[in-house]
């Protein structure tokens, strides 16, 4: 997703992380151009790159260093930073561009007199927990003082954390640099307490004692012990709730809670509800049932039905409950939580995808229905609940003719588009334009070989990714696309950085991703910059094998030329459609 900074730069979302380009169109081959990074621009890297392009009969100068330049004049030359303002001067011929860097502190520092940074107390928001549930607490405050906490009767000490280790965001792993970072912040303190009493405890009151001095102050959130016999039910009305593995979005997702799930509230951080049987979900996707109302479901007999392209299988519950899928080759597991089974009868005739389906109580009140596939290709399934029926819907495989796309359906998805520009080469064509020409060119080449072929955009439109992936769903492919091309965050190296990668999240998808990565790089003479699997909104329709591919770095100033030639692209189009087709011809049902 995107938001205007200013009228000089817009901040784009890559499949690496965030990344700010300018916004102002490029300038003529004569004239020195920067599409990155923008003036004022804030990074907590150690480098910085400069995106940019002159006439290649000139000389470029970046702090009086001359710049290496590619054949028709891009560079992308890296510099250190320094903590604070770093400024540079760009330089070609007689014109000249001042930028001013701003590298921040990683770690917020101590105070130097007595007392504590303010938004370093926890909670910052207000918190709810079961009795005797551990809670920590945590605070930067003057080094070498004695800081404890005080809520509800108890003095809590905390103590000096030295040398803790922090990890790099996701996208390090993409720079091949996500080791942990040993920290030397004296200034940090950490203690736990549990609570008995229920009701409202209030605001944790920190206090820090130094030469015979003391200071306190009080966290923004207050913690709540809540009574396990009062506890409320929820119940989802988004379509899918976004379930994850702690209170906001930097947590990792589980599997989407379907909508008229309900689930107990065992716990709040802020604006996040913790759900009994383990995941969070955010308050405004749910609605809050008054009185009781049970959460917890026995389920007896298990029926199926086979439809022309999938099978559907209903589980009979008393009451909508969350629910986890997980997947393995040859393996899908449907875990039902807060269920008890009292299941004797599970009907299931001869079927084109299952081979056996059986089930355990594998927990006291967690009931495991394990699908034993017959193919380890997998081609996507759908989770809903009608009224308190579950139905699981697992599609079928395609029918293989031959060498042909014939009856293959394939959404293909240009990344980006209107005002959402994507990555910027050197001379600042943006991404978008590309993703739609290598799209367009691709679907000449799959419907020639007799494969239907959808587009999530037709031109430089506007396309959210919720309408991208709804579309996906509403369609229901054979396979999707999203075609895409690469930047790195600051800490890359955009010179040194180049290739083919692909992304795949659900394992229906791994074989088609691993498939594409491998004939591209082969057959284009392309370096590969790996597989992965990542959470992107593009690769988690699960009614499909859907796989985003990074065609190459916008950045590099080489493979720009090459994806920016006329030529290059036509056969880049036709090499992947002759990718899909060999991969379904190498029949993956029979794998």
């Amino acid at each position: 997703m995107q938001s205007v900074l200013d009228s000089r730069s817009l901040l784009i979302s890559t499949a690496v992380g965030l990344i700010t380009f300018q916004s102002s169109p490029a300038l003529s081959e004569s004239d020195l151009f920067i599409a990155y990074p923008p003036d004022n621009h804030q990074t907590q890297s150690e480098t910085i790159f400069f995106i940019g392009s002159a006439s290649n009969d000139t000389e470029v100068y970046i702090n009086n260093t001359l710049v290496e330049r590619s054949k028709s004049g891009h560079f992308a030359p890296v510099f250190p930073l320094k903590i604070g303002e770093n400024q540079f001067r760009i330089r070609s011929e007689d014109k000249t561009i001042q930028l001013t860097i701003n590298r921040r502190e990683n770690l917020q520092p101590a105070p130097s007199d007595l007392g504590f940074i303010a938004d370093s107390l926890s909670p910052a928001r207000d918190l709810s927990l079961l009795p005797s549930e551990n809670v920590c607490f945590k605070a930067i405050a003057t080094p070498g003082s004695q800081v404890s906490v005080e809520l509800a009767g108890q003095s809590i000490p905390l103590f000096s954390q030295q040398q803790p280790v922090s990890l790099p965001a996701n996208n390090a792993v993409l720079t091949e640099n996500n080791d942990p970072i040993t920290t030397d912040n004296p200034g940090k303190y950490e203690g736990c307490a549990t609570f008995e009493q229920t009701g409202e405890l209030g605001k944790p009151r920190y206090v820090a004692n130094l030469g015979g001095k003391q200071v306190k102050q009080d966290a923004n959130g207050t913690i709540q012990v809540l009574n396990p016999d009062q506890l409320k039910t929820i119940e989802v009305i988004a379509q899918a709730g976004v379930a994850r593995t702690g209170p906001g979005t930097h947590y990792s997702r589980l599997t989407p809670l379907p909508q008229r799930t309900r689930a107990t509230v065992v716990g709040r951080d802020g604006e996040w509800l913790k759900l009994g049987y383990g995941g969070w979900i955010k308050e405004k996707e749910t609605r809050t049932f008054s009185g009781y109302t049970p959460s917890h479901s026995f389920i007896r007999s298990v029926n199926y039905r086979q439809k022309s392209n999938e099978t559907e299988i209903i589980f009979p519950l008393e009451v909508p409950v969350p629910v986890t899928i997980i997947q393995n080759p040859k393996h899908f597991r449907l875990i039902l939580h807060n269920v008890t089974a009292q299941t004797d009868t599970i009907r299931l005739d001869d079927d084109p995808v299952i081979q056996i389906l059986n089930w355990q109580q594998t927990q006291p009140q967690q009931v495991t229905y394990n699908f034993f596939l017959k193919s380890e290709q997998q081609w996507g399934y759908d989770l809903k609940y009608e009224d308190s029926r579950l139905i699981l819907t697992l599609r079928h495989p395609p029918k293989m003719t031959g060498k042909s796309l014939q009856g293959k359906t394939i959404l293909i998805d240009p990344g980006h588009g209107g005002a959402e520009l994507g990555a910027r080469g050197p001379n600042g064509i943006p991404e978008k334009t590309i993703n739609l020409i290598i799209s367009r060119l691709l679907t000449q080449e799959l419907r020639q070989r007799g494969a239907v072929v959808h587009l999530t955009r037709e031109g430089d439109e506007a396309v959210s990714l919720q309408e991208r992936a709804a579309l996906i769903q509403q369609l229901k492919p054979t396979i999707a696309l999203s075609i895409h091309y690469n930047a790195l965050p600051d800490s890359g190296d955009p010179i040194k950085t180049k290739g083919v990668s692909t992304f795949w999240y659900h394992p229906q998808a791994h074989n088609l991703a691993i498939f594409l990565q491998d004939y591209l790089v082969k057959n284009l003479n392309r370096e590969s910059a790996g597989v992965f699997w990542n959470n992107l909104a593009l690769t988690r329709p699960h009614i499909a094998p859907s796989v985003l591919l990074e065609l190459g770095f916008m950045i590099n100033p080489d493979e720009f030329e090459w994806i920016t030639n006329t030529q290059a692209q036509k056969k880049l189009a036709s090499t992947l459609a002759e990718g899909i087709n060999a991969w379904f011809s190498s029949d993956p049902v029979q794998k």
